[in-house]
């Protein structure tokens, strides 16, 4: 019989701190569509995957269609262009995150017809006076492609806006 111990939280400035501490070792299998998505990623192309019944380019790709319910089995490569749909400047420092700041957005590539969640860059991001004097929903993006590629998300380095948008 083992005995439960209670939580300690301490007060900081108010607000209760509970201790903890997580260490998680895993492997992710990506299955056969994100494989394949990330296999074109390494060849600098970006693929989504074609729904059969809606006929919808799902980005990322995925194994189904999750609103027709049926399995996909078309790759379709879409631009590695498209429109930023919207964005948040993070200014604070987040674990396992760069350091700030920093940009995230939902972009809809030329094909897809859903966006991606990716960072956003090649824009001052000092201050957000600045960084709004170029950034804001419906401007062109673009990839700007990792030189060394490994067929990991991370060879798109983020989306910067197309020249004329700046």
């Amino acid at each position: 019989m083992s005995v439960i111990q209670p939580l300690r939280p301490k007060e900081v400035s108010g607000l209760f701190v509970f201790p903890g501490k997580w260490e998680i070792e895993y492997e992710y299998a990506a299955g056969r569509v994100l494989t394949e998505f990330f296999k074109k990623l390494k060849e600098g192309k970006i693929v989504g995957s074609r729904c059969p019944s809606c006929k919808r380019v799902l980005m990322p790709p995925r194994a189904f269609c999750e609103r027709c319910m049926v399995e996909t089995s078309e790759l379709v490569e879409v631009k590695d262009e498209g429109v930023l749909l919207n964005f948040i400047i993070v200014y604070r420092k987040f674990y396992g995150l760069p350091d700030p700041p920093y940009a995230i957005g939902l972009v809809k590539l030329d094909g897809a017809d859903e966006p991606m969640l990716h960072f956003i860059g090649g824009v001052d991001l000092s201050t957000p006076e600045r960084a709004l004097q170029v950034l804001r929903p419906g401007i062109r993006v673009k990839a700007v492609w990792s030189e060394t590629r490994t067929g990991a998300i991370t060879d798109i380095k983020y989306f910067a806006p197309v020249a004329g948008e700046r």
